[in-house]
């Protein structure tokens, strides 16, 4: 696995991100949407990828509100999603903007927690599909843009229970630890010299729908809102630093 290392602290300029086209997926709500507004802060071109349109309109009209540039809108479900979809994003990309600088990975499939031998078949297949599958498709068919660009960057939204076995954790939790994995796969063999750089990125508890989905009876109050992480997040895309797994839990 990748190097485990804390947030940097160095803020972006308001300007990192210039002129640059950056994919999200999960782009709707949760942390995806708080990443595509800070990403659009910075001076990015969004590509907002997700499954429900509304809810990638809302996400859309509050960075056009926000004064961003105006993003471009992907409607695709993941857990459905073939090779040739995903394919055909990285196409429409090259089409529409002809160059890619950040793919951030942030959709999410989580039914609940549970015992292993509890899963049920069509959860294990969609939270591998989501989590890991349409993760590796997309980076895989995305590299082309990626390594063209100045900074390319690919960053796995992921979870401690991708670094550490967690009892009850599920699909979930195997889908994260995989996905740390193949970020350190992907940087190994991106060879010397190169920009590209390959993260792993740990927000740490959100509050978010899913995670009201594992801890029904918590207080969402007492959680840091997404835009807490897209901000440490911001803070990763703009760093230097080796591919690396960063975490922004405290402590």
């Amino acid at each position: 696995m990748l190097p485990l290392t804390k947030v940097p602290t160095t803020e972006p300029a308001a300007d990192a991100l210039k002129n640059q086209t950056v994919l999200i997926t999960g782009a709707g709500d949760g942390l995806g949407k708080a990443a595509a507004l800070q990403a659009a802060a910075l001076g990015a071109t969004c590509v907002l990828l997700g499954k429900t349109v509304k809810k990638l309109e809302s996400t859309f009209d509050a960075i056009v509100a926000a004064g961003g540039a105006e993003p471009a809108i992907y409607p695709l479900n993941l857990t459905g999603a073939n090779w040739g979809d995903l394919a055909e994003v990285a196409q429409t990309l090259d089409t529409h903007f002809g160059r890619l600088d950040v793919l951030c990975l942030a959709a999410a499939h989580f039914k609940t927690f549970t015992r292993m031998e509890d899963i049920e078949p069509k959860d294990w297949l969609e939270s591998l599909q989501v989590n890991l599958t349409a993760s590796f498709a997309l980076t895989r068919h995305c590299l082309p843009l990626l390594r063209a660009a100045p900074r390319g960057r690919v960053l796995y939204v992921t979870d401690i229970g991708g670094r550490v076995a967690k009892p009850f954790q599920g699909a979930y939790g195997i889908s994260k630890t995989a996905l740390e994995v193949m970020a350190a796969q992907w940087a190994q063999e991106g060879g010397a010299g190169s920009t590209l750089r390959f993260h792993t990125f740990d927000p740490g508890p959100m509050r978010t729908a899913t995670r009201l989905k594992g801890y029904p009876g918590e207080v969402l109050e007492q959680t840091e809102p997404p835009q807490a992480a897209a901000r440490a997040l911001m803070r990763v895309l703009i760093s230097d630093a080796p591919s690396s797994a960063w975490s922004a839990r405290a402590g």
